[in-house]
């Protein structure tokens, strides 16, 4: 998936400090294994304290590690990356990109409107 390359950076120097586990997973036990669904969660419900704010702690809000997923994938849909290339980013066929993240998509009509506008502009 495409980063940023302030991420990029974030990335290698974890990578440079940490490794990989034998296979290539990131994140690993220390003895290379497998880490649980009820560890992430728990690690995930600690880092959301240190990260967000106490009401935001408290909310709903990046409840679930998912959710940041769902989050960029709204931004980037938003910002007007064309559904195709954030399905691809994403993983995602276009079928589910479109029957998931449809709703999500808001405040376009005035841009969609401008840009049928200036498609159909004759000069």
């Amino acid at each position: 998936m495409p980063i940023p390359p302030e991420l990029v950076a974030i990335l290698w120097a974890h990578l440079d400090t940490h490794g990989t586990a034998r296979d290539g997973r990131l994140f690993r036990t220390r003895t290379d294994g497998v880490i649980s669904g009820s560890a992430y969660a728990k690690i995930w419900k600690e880092a959301r304290t240190y990260a967000l704010t106490p009401d935001q702690a408290a909310s709903p809000l990046a409840g679930r590690p998912y959710d940041l997923r769902h989050a960029a994938v709204s931004l980037w849909l938003n910002a007007g990356v064309h559904a195709p290339e954030a399905a691809e980013r994403a993983g995602h066929g276009l079928d589910v990109m479109l029957r998931v993240y449809a709703k999500c998509i808001d405040g376009q009509r005035d841009v969609a409107n401008q840009r049928i506008e200036g498609a159909l502009a004759l000069e």
